[in-house]
């Protein structure tokens, strides 16, 4: 916020700042009566109507009526981390569409439309990266029209809360009713601290491709060839499995990266370290083939996955969603 010498809060934003991140206090009626102050920080994606619409690191929009302003001011691009591996926004997006790739791709522009018979949102969504080279509402439609060739639904992945995400974007596709079906956190850490934890991985087998053990474990899979077909495509991509299919895992080493996905252990094994025991597995052999960094992604709302990242050092880097397009789109 903005206080002067003489302890007043100062309104420093105008409807030209749309597109910079800022920091705003808003007042409202609290209990009894008193007025109550919120804060809310993040990029000012719109200024229209005497309403301003914030959109916050998470994805989340917030829309507040200029009468209710009392201060505001700009403030620099979120900062950069300061433990782990340090990574642009769009080094690491590219590094991540490298781990898990379509069997079909169109370029629109700098967009990637991408493809999979429906296996996994990534695979099936509009990699937004850049400039469409037409405007948004042409590119929307020639979007939902690609999808619908394939009987697919159209989505596009957008994301949020570092230096160079898509804010204005993903406010551009909630303005036209595209609805964010689903957000994840996207993590990273030192990939040696990974590989050092303490962690029995005697029984667990390395391999190039995933057998039906690991698919069925996996668990979200209704065409095995179509899954195996896009979980197979990447840099150098392993798979770990836990004898008896307790638990399995899926790395691909890309450069100095690690991409971790696909952790899934048996519930009636869980809480035994197991998820802990493939991670560290295919962290050791990342680092034979000369990896240093490690990323991977986690959905808002598994709480268990996020405390079990957390205990490894991963750390949020930035969000990304997937946008469907709504009724009206």
């Amino acid at each position: 916020m903005e206080i002067t010498a003489g302890g007043l809060l100062e309104i420093r934003i105008t409807p030209a700042d749309v597109g910079k991140r800022v920091s705003v206090r808003r007042v409202r009626e609290g209990t009894g009566g008193t007025p109550a102050f919120t804060d809310a920080v993040g990029v000012l994606t719109s200024w229209t109507g005497g309403v301003l619409t914030i959109t916050r690191k998470d994805g989340v929009s917030v829309h507040i009526p200029e009468s209710s302003l009392v201060a505001g001011k700009v403030v620099p691009a979120a900062p950069a981390r300061r433990r782990g591996p340090a990574a642009s926004f769009e080094e690491l997006a590219r590094v991540m569409a490298r781990a898990w790739q379509p069997l079909e791709s169109e370029p629109l522009g700098d967009w990637t439309l991408r493809a999979a018979g429906g296996f996994t949102r990534r695979a099936n969504s509009v990699l937004a990266l850049g400039d469409p080279g037409i405007p948004l509402d042409e590119a929307l439609a020639r979007v939902t029209a690609w999808y619908a060739d394939r009987d697919l639904p159209a989505y596009v992945q957008a994301s949020t809360g570092a230096a160079g995400t898509q804010e204005l974007l993903c406010a551009e596709l909630e303005r036209r009713g595209w609805v964010n079906e689903v957000s994840a956190e996207v993590r990273t850490a030192g990939l040696a601290p990974v590989a050092d934890l303490d962690a029995d991985v005697s029984g667990i087998r390395l391999t190039r491709e995933p057998d039906e053990e690991w698919l069925g474990r996996y668990g979200k899979v209704r065409d095995p060839e179509l899954a195996r077909r896009v979980l197979v495509e990447g840099p150098s991509v392993w798979f770990a499995s836990l004898d008896g299919g307790r638990a399995v895992g899926r790395c691909v080493v890309d450069g100095r990266w690690a991409g971790f996905g696909a952790v899934t252990v048996a519930p009636e094994h869980r809480r035994r370290g197991l998820a802990t025991a493939v991670m560290t597995a295919l962290a050791r052999r990342a680092l034979e083939e000369g990896a240093s960094a490690a990323w991977l992604q986690v959905e808002t709302d598994n709480p268990a996955a996020r405390a079990l990242y957390d205990g490894m050092g991963f750390a949020a880097h930035h969000a990304y969603h997937h946008f469907r397009a709504g009724a009206g789109a």
